[in-house]
């Protein structure tokens, strides 16, 4: 079947094509904080790596000035003050490594063997305050002579706080290809491609004026949309390395319209903490008034106390006071096949500027515990 697929798109468009849309919808929003960021020179990769680049430049009408004292190193973007972070060494989405050709992420429990002759070049930013993850970036060195340099991205886009009309990576591919750029060309529609024995939706698309080639795998892991897009300007390189994906290592629960946890991870809840299942609640008292918005993930114990806390992008000033307030948070704890288990859902604290997808309270009812008389 993975053969046929990619006989009938010629190997490889179908990456370009996805990002196209998304792009699009984006590239406003970028202008005004973007002022050139540049990772590599590969005008094209740029393209592609904006949509996680919210927070190039600081917060706008912020007066501080918070840097780290130390030397940037190379090819390192400069971000201003909201970095990610978390209140204990729990994996997180952008805590993947790469070491002896292969990358592993313990957050989604993702393992992926690098083809051969592939390295990383570039660190990724820090997440963006729309929950936009570069995970990994990988490209051949440059004393690599043959055809098909290309390029390997690893991404994941936070489901809690996607500004896009979206609910899983199904979703987000139609999206994307519905809103194809016209410089770009549609070579392979969504559909969902089997490799590594787990289940993608699929998209191919290219450049005819830069002669590019892309193909996109998108699944759902923990809410979140994870994105595997490759890029090349040799169809049958692309098709090759696509290929060679058979042998990717992903959690039983990663699926292109389910990846909503369990399966040892925490069971995630968009909205868990609103409609009643919070049962304490402490607001956070900031120090002083800031613009940006601070997405923030949580895990809730069996319990119903808060046990982790992802902050996306913030200061520390609000690190600290979130942190604070959240450690005071209590909730009613989720039942799944009458057992107690933990919950992740996203909260978004600060300037909030648009708002988070409601969940019916009816959904949850039938799961939540009842509280003790």
């Amino acid at each position: 079947m993975v053969s046929h697929q990619f006989s009938a798109i010629g190997h490889s468009r179908s990456f370009h094509n996805r990002l196209g849309p998304i792009q699009g919808f984006l590239k406003k929003q970028m202008r005004e904080k973007i002022e050139g960021a540049i990772v590599g020179g590969l005008a094209v990769l740029v393209l592609t790596v904006l949509p996680a680049f919210g927070q190039i430049a600081g917060p706008t009408g912020d007066s501080s000035d918070q840097h780290v004292k130390k030397k940037v190193p190379q090819h390192v973007i400069l971000v201003k003050g909201a970095w990610s972070s978390a209140n204990d060494s729990s994996p997180v989405p952008e805590g993947g490594t790469i070491n002896h050709n292969i990358y592993r992420n313990q957050y989604f429990g993702i393992r992926y063997a690098l083809p051969p002759d592939w390295i990383q070049r570039y660190a990724g930013p820090p997440p963006s305050d729309t929950g936009s993850y570069v995970l990994a970036q990988m490209s051949r060195p440059d004393s690599y002579k043959g055809n098909g340099r290309g390029n390997i991205l690893i991404t994941a886009q936070d489901m809690f706080f996607t500004p896009l009309p979206v609910a899983d990576a199904g979703q987000l591919v139609n999206y994307a290809k519905g809103r194809l750029e016209s410089d770009y060309q549609l070579e392979a529609n969504p559909v969902e491609l089997p490799t590594g024995g787990r289940s993608f939706a699929s998209f191919a698309f290219w450049s005819p004026v830069a002669q590019l080639h892309w193909y996109v795998l998108a699944t759902e892991i923990r809410c979140h949309t994870v994105e595997f897009v490759f890029m090349n300007r040799d169809p049958q390189t692309l098709a090759s390395i696509v290929l060679q994906t058979g042998s990717l290592k992903l959690p039983e629960e990663s699926s292109p319209t389910e990846g909503a946890g369990g399966f040892g991870a925490p069971v995630c809840i968009r909205n868990y903490a609103s409609d009643g299942t919070v049962i304490e609640k402490v607001d956070p008292v900031f120090s002083e008034p800031r613009s940006n918005p601070v997405p923030v993930r949580i895990i809730i114990d069996k319990r119903g106390k808060v046990k982790h806390i992802h902050f996306l992008s913030a200061f520390p000033d609000q690190r600290q006071a979130i942190g604070d307030a959240l450690s005071r948070w209590r909730f009613r704890p989720y039942l799944h096949n009458g057992e107690q288990v933990e919950v992740e859902t996203g909260i978004m604290f600060g300037h909030v500027t648009r708002p988070m997808a409601p969940t019916k309270r009816a959904e949850l009812e039938p799961h939540l515990a009842r509280r003790s008389p």
